[in-house]
This record gives structure tokens, sequence and C-alpha cells, in this order.
């Protein structure tokens, strides 16, 4: 288990945000600013069944988790680059760990207190993770695009 945490990780990973931040508000805010952004990068690559759940209060692991399906290896991957950019471009963040991204079929990206699930199909139905998160607030999202990409 001990390559489960590392503690070296990049400075450039490490968000900024969060030395200038002095309250909890502030923090929460900054927390669902960057699941609006990742939820946004999603939408415009065209990523199915965007899910914002609002975890802080289930949970130690995040304030947020931005669930997402893409229907193709191809699109997963995209989805998951065009969060990276869109983030790093607007935050000045990258995310702390990222896994899957070879495979394609589940990308995790981890921001420390936004955690993204970008899944295909079969593996969004297989784990459920909505079920599993059942008691975490879903955060309405009024320009995601219902059913994105998914082809007809």
């Amino acid at each position: 288990m001990t390559d489960y945490f590392q503690g070296n990780f990049p400075l450039q990973s490490v968000p900024l945000t969060n030395s200038v931040l002095k309250n909890p508000t502030q923090i929460e805010e900054a927390s669902q600013k960057l699941a609006a952004i990742i939820a946004e990068a999603a939408s415009d690559r065209k990523a199915g069944d965007i899910l914002l759940l609002r975890v802080a209060d289930v949970s130690y692991l995040a304030d947020y988790f931005v669930m997402m399906t893409g229907y193709s290896r191809v699109q997963v991957r995209a989805i998951a680059q065009a969060i990276e950019e869109k983030v790093e471009t607007e935050l000045q963040r990258r995310p702390l760990r990222t896994e899957g991204k070879a495979e394609g079929s589940w990308v995790l990206q981890d921001y420390g207190e936004v955690i993204v699930h970008i899944m295909m199909p079969k593996e969004r139905e297989f784990y459920n993770l909505e079920a599993f998160w059942i008691h975490a607030e879903r955060i309405s999202l009024p320009e995601s695009d219902e059913g994105g990409g998914k082809p007809t």
C-alpha cells in the first residue's frame, strides 16, 4: 500500500488558491467554481449525462465529484484532455493525479477538492457510483446537454 499515496507531488499540481483563501465560504466557492469549469469543459467535448455531486457533507475525499460518460475511448481521452487544458488555462491548476488515460475506459482526475470520473457507458452502469453517493447533494447544471455526445 505504500505506492497508493505519494507525498512528493509536483509543485505545479498544488493549488495556489488555498494559500490566499481565508474562510470556508471562499474555499467552498473556489471548489464549486472548479467543478463548474470541469463540467463546462466536458460539455464542450459532448460528454453525456454530466452529474455534479457535492460530497463534502458525506465524505472527506473531496468537496465535489463530477461524473460523465464518454461514448468511445477516444472521446473519453479527449474529454480528459479538454478538462486539463481548460482548468490549467482558467485556474492555473493541474490534476494532482490522473489514472486510466492509457486504457481510456475510465479516466479519473484528482484535483484535490474535486474528483472527476469520465467513464464509458458499460463502466458507468457496472460501478454505478451515483447510487453509491446517493446521499450527496446533486447540483444542477443549467447549460448541460443531456445525452451530449450519445450516438443515435
